[in-house]
């Protein structure tokens, strides 16, 4: 008996649009880097990027529980000295809600060349409208 290895050439990517509206923010951050790994297939290959394209919409209306939105902080820096920048998640929500989304679940992603490739399958937009009508995306409920 052997085991199966995906090859690159065997892997099959398809296309899903979530809407965010009615999910908590960590939720569906860990349920949309599971599809983006392609942890959900059976043909999951640790060190290949196996997984599928996520289009994520409505992210402005993904709801934030306890007090995170006045807590929880990003952290960047300018590389000079005295260039630290801290924003609240409450301010990164009104400016940019998409990044609240795509930086939750580029945490949940490998670190790395193989993460950052992953990564990159990722479409989030901050109402009900994406560009990737093209595709024809299925709907993804978890």
């Amino acid at each position: 008996m052997k085991t199966y290895m995906a090859s690159a050439s065997s892997i099959d990517r398809k296309w899903y649009v979530v809407d965010a509206q009615d999910y908590t923010l960590g939720r569906l951050a860990s349920n949309v880097a599971n599809v983006l790994r392609g942890k959900n297939k059976p043909t999951y290959t640790p060190f290949l990027d196996c997984g599928d394209n996520v289009i994520i919409i409505n992210a402005a209306k993904v709801k934030i529980t306890g007090k995170k939105l006045d807590q929880k902080e990003y952290f960047s820096h300018s590389d000079y000295v005295g260039g630290v920048r801290m924003t609240s998640l409450r301010e990164m929500s009104e400016k940019h809600p998409e990044r609240v989304v795509e930086m939750a679940v580029k945490g949940m992603l490998p670190k790395g060349p193989l993460g950052r490739q992953m990564f990159a399958k990722l479409h989030v937009y901050a109402g009900p409208e994406h560009e990737q009508q093209a595709q024809k995306p299925e709907e993804l409920k978890f």
